[in-house]
């Protein structure tokens, strides 16, 4: 099959799990269940940390294996900006996470509710995008520790748990007086970044090859941030907490079951 086109469909497989998931508010009347939806992020936490171990960290270590005892240095050092690019976007771009009232990033009183929902969700698809653009680029450009299926693996399992993302955004707009139409929009929009910063790492790989570990580990740090400042805190409030973690271990099972097996 030809590069461009694979590349094409892998970065476009995350989004449209979005996609998907962000449809079901034309099926479903009512918001989702809370427990369900808190067993739903935390599914997606385990596949996201799954995937940042097996799929980026590793392969960033043993693709710098030619430094020897420092081959830790690149996995360390991506995972750190990584966790600082995302705290950054954090403290600027508006957004408002879901049954909160108080909106984070820079203060702005002309954005709507809504809107600042959708940021959030967005504001966390960029690593996962980033992931899937770095692993596609150690294919590109021959990794013998990263294959074309290791870079469809991490965007299905990806895809897996932007499903109940996209429809843990969409649901609750329409709940709220929202037209199914303008909430399906709206849950598919938060996923359009995922191709894109994809996209764009496979782009900056192009220009600067030799930073690749560093980008594989700086994408991992990007999607820990997410895990331990939203998907987790969410998952684990309230009851139904035990529900929790066993989802949390099925889905890094999952993710690390699809890794190993198919990559």
């Amino acid at each position: 099959m030809d590069q461009p086109l694979v590349v094409t469909i892998v970065l476009l497989v995350p989004f449209l799990g979005t996609v998907l998931g962000s449809s079901l508010v034309f099926f479903m009347r009512k918001e989702m269940n809370k427990k369900l939806e808190k067993i739903l992020n935390g599914f997606a936490a385990g596949v996201m940390l799954a995937a940042s171990i097996w799929s980026l960290i590793l392969p960033s270590i043993n693709m710098s294996g030619d430094m020897g005892n420092f081959a830790w240095v690149p996995a360390a050092v991506g995972f750190l900006l990584g966790i600082g690019f995302l705290l950054l976007l954090d403290s600027i771009i508006p957004h408002l996470h879901k049954d909160t009232e108080v909106p984070e990033g820079i203060k702005t009183g002309r954005m709507k509710k809504n809107t600042m929902l959708v940021l959030a969700v967005t504001l966390h698809n960029i690593p996962e995008g980033m992931a899937v653009g770095v692993v596609l680029a150690g294919c590109i450009y021959g990794s013998t520790v990263i294959t074309v299926m290791g870079a469809l693996t991490l965007a299905i399992g990806i895809a897996i748990q932007n499903f109940p993302e996209g429809a843990i955004i969409s649901m609750p707009l329409a709940a709220n007086g929202t037209t199914k139409k303008k909430a399906f929009l709206l849950g598919s929009l938060s996923g359009v970044v995922e191709p894109i910063f994809g996209g764009l790492a496979i782009l900056l790989i192009t220009f600067v090859t030799p930073i690749l570990p560093y980008i594989l580990s700086f994408a991992a740090g990007a999607m820990v941030y997410v895990i331990v400042e939203e998907l987790i805190p969410e998952a684990q409030s309230g009851e139904h907490t035990n529900w929790v973690t066993v989802s949390l271990a099925i889905g890094f099972i999952l993710m690390m079951v699809l890794d190993i097996t198919l990559g």
